[in-house]
C-alpha cells in the first residue's frame, strides 16, 4: 500500500481539492481530519469537524485520542486499499498521522500551491476565516448519519467550474462546526513552558529545570507547529542519553495531548549533573 499527501495551512482549500488530487495520483482512499473516505463514503474514523473546540479538533485529526487510529487502522485491514492520500498542514503532521496509523513512511507531498492558484486559495480562506465553512470530501447523505444536528449543505463550488466536470470530480459537503464560531484560539507560550516544567519534574533524575524557549514554525497567518528547547539538571547516577530520550518523547507526547500542537523537536541542554552530597558515591572498581 502506498501513501502519498497533500500539504497546505489551513483553510486553503485541500480538502476541495482532495477527490481531484487522489484521482490524478491514482489514490482510491482519503484520511482527512481524522476520517477515512473511500468510495466516496466514510469508512472508519471520526471527523474532526465534530469536535466543540480546536484543541480536540487538532487531536482528533492527528489521531492521538484513545482508540481512535485503532478503530482507522482496522478500517484500513477491512477496505485494503491500493494508495491512501493524506490530508495534513505539514509534512511533519502527515508523517506523523502515517506513523500513527501503521502505513509506512508518505512517499510523495503534494503541496496546495502546486495544485491552486493564489487567488482560490484566498478564497478558501475567506469561507474557512470569516464564514466557517469547512468541506468534506463526501457526499452530504453519507454524512447526515455522522453529523446529526449539523448544517450540512452540498457544495457550490467556490470556484468557476462546470457542473459537469463538478459530477465527474465528485460530490462534496460543506459542514460549520461549532469551535468555528469560537473566533481564533491562542495558547500562550507560557502553558507550554509550564507543561515542559511539570511533565520534566516528574522525573526522578530531573533535579532542575531551567530555561524554556518555545518557537513557532509559521507560514502567513498559520502556526504550523511548534519546536522547545529546554536547560536540565540531572541527579548523579543516570544514564544521560537513554533518559533524555525517554523524556524528549514524553514532552512531545504531553505538549500534543494537552495542547493539539504539533511539535516538530525538542532540544535537551543538560547544564551540568547534580551530586546529593548526602548519598556515598559509587566506588571505583
Amino acid at each position: 500500500m502506498d501513501v502519498i499527501a497533500l500539504v497546505g495551512p489551513s483553510g486553503t482549500g485541500k480538502s476541495h481539492r482532495a477527490l481531484w488530487v487522489a484521482r490524478k495520483n491514482g489514490a482510491d482512499a482519503i484520511i482527512d481530519d481524522g476520517i477515512l473516505i473511500k468510495d466516496g463514503k466514510v469508512v472508519g474514523g471520526t471527523s474532526a469537524k465534530k469536535e466543540k473546540n480546536r484543541i480536540m479538533a487538532v487531536r482528533r485529526a492527528i489521531f492521538v485520542l484513545p482508540g481512535h487510529a485503532a478503530a482507522v487502522r482496522h478500517a484500513i485491514e477491512e477496505c485494503t486499499p491500493r494508495r491512501i492520500l493524506i490530508l495534513g498542514t505539514s509534512e511533519n503532521m502527515v508523517q506523523k498521522i502515517a506513523k500513527a496509523l501503521h502505513i509506512g513512511p508518505v512517499g510523495k507531498i503534494i503541496r496546495i500551491e502546486d495544485v491552486a492558484s493564489k487567488k482560490d486559495m484566498e478564497i478558501a480562506q475567506y469561507h474557512r476565516l470569516k464564514r466557517g465553512e469547512h468541506i468534506i470530501p463526501v457526499p452530504s447523505i453519507e454524512l447526515k448519519p455522522h453529523f446529526s444536528g449539523y448544517l450540512i449543505d452540498p457544495l457550490r463550488s467556490f470556484f468557476k467550474t462546470s457542473s459537469a466536470k463538478r459530477r465527474r470530480l465528485g460530490e462534496r459537503s460543506i459542514v460549520r462546526p461549532v469551535f468555528s464560531y469560537y473566533g481564533k484560539l491562542v495558547i500562550d507560550d507560557s502553558v507550554i513552558k509550564n507543561i515542559v516544567r511539570i511533565v520534566a519534574e516528574r522525573f526522578d533524575a530531573v533535579y532542575h529545570v531551567g530555561k524554556t524557549r518555545v518557537r513557532h514554525i509559521v507560514s502567513g497567518d498559520d502556526d504550523l507547529g511548534i519546536t522547545v528547547s529546554l536547560e536540565v539538571v540531572f541527579s548523579y547516577g543516570h544514564t544521560i542519553p537513554d533518559l533524555m530520550a525517554v523524556l524528549r518523547s514524553r514532552l512531545q507526547a504531553e505538549i500534543e495531548r494537552m495542547t493539539g500542537m504539533v511539535v516538530h523537536e525538542i532540544n535537551i541542554l543538560v547544564k551540568t549533573l547534580h551530586v546529593d552530597t548526602h548519598s556515598p558515591l559509587p566506588l571505583k572498581r
